[in-house]
């Protein structure tokens, strides 16, 4: 994709804050506004779907928090073969997709549909934040700690449940984090003063801190025992639910990660697991170690283990312990 990417012309205007690359693109309105724009859509990963229109939107809608922003209005994205699947079933998605847009205090104005064979559903977010307030993946600092909102696995349990290695008791382990807005993460960031945020999608967890980290121009030191993991999804990857995109993730981490010889198989798995929506990937200064963990505890986030931290070393270097 990279190698697509970097053919088309660079954003000249001034008023484009951030850069190509950011989790979302945002636009200067004038000194104390800015917009903040993002498009996101996935394939199904539940079968119910209005569980499904609930997730894809709480994914396409983590971008913006990633950002420091507030989504204002969202825009419906949709591909559903209408000759193959009952109309009713797109009507659920799209009511999952609107209650959850309605949770984040924002409004579906719209959208587009497509007839297409395979079904996809997602939104197009438009937000507001203060220039001053923005939060990239590019402000990082030597020494930062890395803080994770939600616990990894989700990509293993759907890779099991398409799979049928898994039943509903997975299922119910694994919607209401895939479901969860990363709002109240968000929130937590804000207040304390994050230097520098990303949420964790289908890159993995390693994949994700390494542009948090190649962006802020350090490295990273990650200890595996203190990342939060579902309960469920352990078992699972040993039962071979390893996806397409986590495998995709291991290749392109090859050359990026110092694996600490104690590290097993399946840690390195479950931190290349591609997530669908993820929490977000937090980088505090160590003074504010304390206070972020005390913010995000009363935002009831799912986890909020300190994982880490960013170092001096070459761009985007991982390095992984035990």
């Amino acid at each position: 994709m990279a190698q697509v990417l970097r053919h088309l012309p660079p954003v000249s205007d001034p008023r484009f804050m951030g850069k190509i690359g950011d989790d979302a693109v945002v636009y200067r309105l004038s000194d104390d506004l800015a917009i903040v724009q993002t498009v996101d859509y996935i394939t199904p990963v539940l079968d119910d779907p209005y569980s499904f229109g609930q997730v894809a939107a709480a994914n396409a809608l983590s971008d913006v928090y990633a950002m420091g922003a507030t989504p204002l209005f969202a825009l419906n994205l949709i591909g559903f073969p209408v000759r193959d699947l009952p109309l009713a079933h797109m009507e659920q998605i799209l009511l999952g997709g609107a209650a959850k847009v309605a949770e984040a205090g924002a409004v579906v104005a719209g959208g587009h549909s497509v007839d297409d064979p395979s079904p996809k559903f997602g939104l197009a977010v438009t937000g507001l934040v203060h220039p001053d307030r923005l939060v990239t993946k590019a402000g990082g600092r030597h020494g930062d700690m890395l803080f994770l909102t939600k616990p990894l696995g989700s990509g293993a349990v759907v890779t099991a449940l398409d799979r049928g290695l898994a039943g509903k008791d997975a299922e119910s382990a694994v919607f209401p984090l895939m479901s969860a807005l990363n709002r109240g993460a968000a929130e937590a960031m804000l207040r304390v003063g994050a230097a520098a945020c990303t949420d964790v999608t289908g890159f993995g967890l390693l994949g994700h801190l390494h542009e948090l980290a190649k962006a802020s121009g350090l490295s990273a030191r990650v200890q595996a025992s203190a990342i939060p993991v579902l309960p469920e999804a352990r078992g699972l990857l040993e039962l071979g639910a390893v996806s397409d995109g986590t495998r995709r993730n291991v290749r392109f981490l090859r050359d990026l990660v110092d694996w600490g010889p104690e590290v097993s198989e399946e840690d390195r798995l479950m931190l290349s697991d591609a997530q669908t929506s993820g929490g977000l990937l937090i980088a505090v200064a160590e003074e504010k170690r304390d206070a972020m963990a005390v913010a995000l505890r009363e935002e009831g986030c799912l986890a909020w283990d300190e994982i880490g931290r960013l170092v001096e070393g070459p761009a985007g270097r991982l390095l992984v312990v035990d």
